[in-house]
């Protein structure tokens, strides 16, 4: 029987992962990462560190299931997205690769609004300095004989693509978080390489995630003891993620609650509110784009309460909380800004800061972390119209992440936003699966629609009108914080 390798360049650890046609999981492996700070703001990861944790991904893979191996038919890749690898003429790396979270870049970010009046138009994004192009733009100005040596900048995953095939291909939704993309036309942006002092020359060329980008190269695939594999497109690791968890057609989404939260919208159009942080950005398959509203506290929020709580046992703290929420608590508990570490969407401002408003002497741990639970959720509705006002609405959602660990959480969500949430039993449906399946796709083993279904749902969270009503008010005094909390920074 046919196998599948879906292969996630993350930022902790690469990991492979081999399924058959039934999409069963076969074998794992991992490798990990580092990442370098050699200065504040900095993240840097070395290209030849991903390839070599690729392969040995895969030979652990190869180690567990070579009979099934020996079948491969079809590679699909994942990434972290916006990671700068830049590439001299010959195919040699200049320079250790920038991270999505380095931050180095933000007077750079400042110089391409005024280089480009436009930008956010023909982007559909906000220059961030998690973005590829102002990490160039940096390059450009800190050093300038490594910029003059640029032939092609590669993301993380399609380095890896260019370490097994051979050849310059990326796909729109990696592609999509780079800065350097017509988002509504899927395809690059002369004015906007300019801008950067780039052209297409500089640029791998462009795929569908589910199309074929190239295939394994001769030497590669002697050593692995396989043919000719088809390379997928691939996917920006949350389309990839999406993917992996069915959610391809419009009003489809799910809602990751690590430690920032993601809510992501499919939709069949372009939807832009740059204005407002939403991240617009293409999907990994064609005719479909995304919506991305980002908090950036959200379990690491819970997290943080449970520390200084002294309660490591989360699970345990929860409970308490849940048997004290009674009507009368929730409705007289205190109101949490949850921006501890700034925020995104969406209001872009990494100076905002956390607040406690309303606490009062009768208030314990219970009612904060309560609060902690109830800020986060609002937040998340804040994301959420966020998509709705862009045309990127949510008609079913998925809740993955470690917060969905709390069915407690889950409920309050779903009454909070006012949409079902479907809890996604334990298979693996990671980006890594999104992978495997778009590899699926672009071997031939079926369609859209026969590959990417949804995961079996172990719970379902469906909203309560009375419960939406009785956390109105609270969530107007929620949005009454920020301005205010603001006002008192000038």
């Amino acid at each position: 029987m046919a196998t599948y390798l879906g292969l996630d360049i993350g930022t902790s650890s690469v990991k492979a992962l081999l399924v058959d046609a039934a999409q069963r999981v076969l074998a794992v492996g991992t490798a990990p990462l580092e990442v370098s700070r050699p200065h504040p703001l900095w993240s840097e990861q070395s290209a030849e560190d991903w390839w070599a944790a690729t392969l040995a991904a895969v030979d652990e893979v190869r180690d567990a299931a070579p009979e099934a191996w020996a079948e491969l038919a079809g590679i699909g890749l994942s990434g972290q997205m916006h990671g700068a690898t830049l590439l001299d003429a010959a195919g040699h790396v200049l320079r250790p690769a920038m991270l999505w979270n380095d931050g180095r870049s933000g007077a750079e970010c400042a110089e391409l609004h005024r280089i480009l009046p436009d930008l956010t138009t023909r982007a559909g994004n906000i220059a961030m300095p998690g973005f590829t192009a102002p990490k160039l733009l940096w390059v450009k100005h800190h050093e300038p004989a490594i910029f003059a040596r640029v032939a092609k900048v590669l993301l993380p995953k399609d380095y890896v693509r260019f370490r097994l095939t051979g050849a310059y291909v990326s796909e729109m939704s990696d592609a999509a978080g780079t800065l350097w993309l017509d988002v509504a036309r899927r395809d690059w942006d002369d004015a906007l390489l300019a801008a950067t002092g780039l052209d297409r020359g500089h640029m791998p060329s462009l795929v569908e995630g589910s199309a074929v980008s190239a295939r394994l190269s001769a030497a590669l695939a002697a050593d692995w003891g396989v043919g000719a594999v088809p390379v997928a497109g691939g996917g920006g690791d949350n389309a990839a993620s999406a993917v992996g968890i069915g959610a391809v057609r419009p009003g489809e989404g799910f809602l990751s609650l690590g430690t920032s939260g993601v809510i992501f919208a499919v939709s069949a159009r372009y939807a832009s509110a740059p204005e407002r942080t939403l991240h617009a950005f293409c999907h990994a398959l064609p005719g479909r784009w995304h919506g991305m509203s980002v908090i950036l506290s959200a379990a690491s929020a819970l997290s943080w309460m449970a520390e200084i709580a002294g309660q490591p046992d989360i699970g345990a703290l929860l409970d308490r909380v849940e048997a004290w929420a009674t009507v009368e608590n929730r409705r007289t508990a205190p109101v949490f800004l949850p921006y501890l570490s700034g925020e995104r969407t969406p209001h872009n401002d990494p100076e905002a800061s956390a607040m406690f408003a309303g606490l009062r002497a009768q208030h314990g741990q219970e009612a904060m972390v309560y609060a902690v639970l109830e800020g986060v959720s609002f937040a998340l509705a804040d994301g959420l119209d966020v998509l709705r006002d862009a045309g990127a609405p949510l008609t079913s959602c998925m809740l993955a992440g470690g917060g969905a660990r709390s069915r407690f959480w889950g409920q309050m969500l779903a009454d909070v936003l006012a949409i079902p949430l479907q809890l996604p039993e334990g298979a693996e449906t990671g980006a890594a699966m999104g992978a495997a399946r778009l590899g699926m796709l672009a071997a031939g083993a079926g369609d859209i629609d026969s590959i990417c279904t949804p995961p079996p749902v172990s719970a379902t969270f469906t909203p309560d009108a009375a419960a939406h009503a009785a956390y109105a008010p609270r969530l107007a005094r929620f949005r009454a914080l920020y301005p205010a909390e603001k006002a008192a920074r000038v």
